[in-house]
């Protein structure tokens, strides 16, 4: 047997007064959170679904997540996060693609008009059969948008036992955010998962105490999913939900419950460290460890940051395909800023072209990723799986170099490389230089038509505040800092850029 349940039912034996969530004024035990989690397998072995079915969860990071999530798993069933912007549309989609049989959904608010959506999707998709809300209103048992989860849940047992599953069975299945076409769900193991997440916690220094996280990542995503709640579960911490990031209540949060890890993409950091220049206010001592992922963070910002908050920002490489984490500057061994670090352990990463070929030295290449980690392969789609995977690796789609230590460099995503006139450019690189320009505060540069050079470079870029910088200034500074094949030609300042749920600029919106 072989349960991801595991790394909540094992901390809620050990240490059942604990304080496993925290949100708002709740403060749930562990206990009470594997208790609920019992009921929500319950309810759904009641319902008809079990092991080997599909249910999803639309869901923000509140308590509800870890209750339905656990849940799910515990029944040997699979858990289908969704993102929480998906419209209606995308919804059924997804319900229909993973041929989900459940919809957890959050009820919403007037800004997230989930319960709507989900609603409407569920009744769209032809696969689903059980809709349960999760209401806005604590503990509330009516909604306009169908059964709530506290009414389904009355009577039901606070035990249960758990599904024997296989390690080889599907845990999860996590949607690629689907930059070249429909999305694909990615089918990850419970061994994927778990092990993954146990690699995670070790990654990371233990406090004397007990460790507390924010989580602020979105948990549907497997970022947060396994490096913050799976990985903490299993430490015994205590997890202190946000369900949006916002610099100054996450600041806030940071203080008050004395946070002492802090997972984040790169945006967060950079958007923690604006708040406190231009803000004041004291900075979070209890913080000890730092963890960047998702995206390649600015050298600016990792050296910003440590100044700043008097620890360095670790950062690591995964993809959803990984579960995720598949490199990391590990303890023991020299961090190294702008580099992904090694791969972690029972993990294998090379360089390879086009045709599969290694390439030797230090690239650039293709990162492929063979071990523990790698998921089975995309669901219901073999042809996509074959694309990707060969021999047991998988090919990320993102290009890196490598030194003579063994450490990764990610140089870009091989689909966002910008051919100028015949030469290869990597916008990661054009963004690393203009972020060292006093003027600027953050950089995307992406590649537009062009009609005689195929492409051309373009940056948009949000000035630091107070800043008075022309297109003009930072055209010519670029030309002067950059080969006559790389410095962008065009700029457009903006005052905030478009991102993804858990901060990944949108460079499809900007091209």
């Amino acid at each position: 047997m072989l349960n991801l349940a595991i790394v909540l039912e094992d901390s809620a034996r050990e240490v059942p007064d604990r304080t496993a969530l925290v949100y708002g004024d709740l403060r749930l035990p562990y206990s009470l959170v594997d208790t609920i989690a019992n009921q929500v397998a319950n309810l759904l072995v009641a319902r008809g679904v079990g092991r080997g079915d599909k249910v999803a969860i639309a869901c923000p990071n509140l308590p509800y997540f870890p209750f339905v999530y656990f849940g799910i798993l515990k029944t040997g069933a699979t858990v289908v996060p969704l993102n929480v912007l998906l419209q209606s549309r995308e919804i059924a989609y997804h319900l229909d693609d993973s041929e989900a049989k459940a919809l957890f959904c959050f009820e919403g608010t007037p800004e997230l008009p989930l319960g709507e959506r989900g609603k409407a999707g569920f009744e769209a998709a032809a696969s689903a059969e059980h809709l349960f809300v999760l209401p806005a209103t604590a503990f509330a048992t009516e909604s306009e948008y169908g059964e709530t989860l506290w009414a389904a849940l009355d009577g039901m047992p606070g035990t249960f036992s758990t599904a024997q599953t296989a390690p080889d069975d599907t845990a999860v299945i996590l949607y690629t955010s689907g930059t070249t076409g429909q999305p694909k769900g990615a089918e990850l193991s419970h061994q994927n998962m778990l092990i993954n997440a146990m690699i995670s916690d070790e990654l990371f220094p233990h406090a004397d105490g007990v460790d507390t996280y924010l989580a602020v990542l979105p948990l549907f995503h497997s970022f947060g999913q396994t490096v913050v709640m799976n990985a903490g579960f299993r430490r015994r911490g205590t997890l202190v939900l946000l369900p949006r990031f916002e610099p100054g209540p996450a600041l806030d949060l940071m203080r008050r419950e004395e946070v002492t890890l802090f997972a984040g993409v790169p945006t967060m950091f950079w958007a923690l460290l604006t708040t406190i220049h231009a803000e004041g206010g004291d900075v979070p001592t209890a913080l000890r460890v730092a963890v960047a992922g998702g995206a390649s963070s600015p050298v600016e910002v990792l050296k910003d940051f440590e100044t700043t908050f008097g620890t360095g920002i670790l950062e690591g490489y995964g993809l959803s395909e990984t579960s995720p984490v598949a490199s990391f500057n590990q303890p023991g061994k020299p961090a190294k800023a702008g580099s992904i670090g090694t791969p972690v352990w029972g993990v294998e990463m090379q360089l390879v072209d086009a045709e599969w070929n290694t390439v030797e030295g230090e690239g650039p290449g293709e990162i492929a990723i063979r071990g523990h980690n790698v998921m089975k392969g995309y669901y219901n789609r073999p042809e996509a799986t074959a694309e990707v995977m060969h021999d047991g690796w998988f090919r990320t789609g993102d290009i890196a170099t490598r030194d003579a230590d063994g450490y990764y460099y990610i140089v870009d995503r091989a689909k966002d490389m910008i051919i100028r006139g015949g030469f290869n450019v990597y916008p990661r690189e054009i963004e690393e230089v203009l972020t060292t320009h006093p003027d600027v505060s953050l950089a995307a540069v992406v590649g537009v038509a062009h009609d005689s050079h195929g492409e051309e470079i373009k940056a948009y870029v949000i000035r630091t505040a107070g800043a008075t910088l022309t297109e003009d200034e930072l055209l010519a500074w670029g030309r002067e800092n950059m080969a006559a094949y790389k410095y962008p030609r065009i700029v457009e300042f903006r005052e905030a850029l478009p991102m993804t749920a858990t901060g990944k600029i949108l460079k499809r919106e900007l091209r």
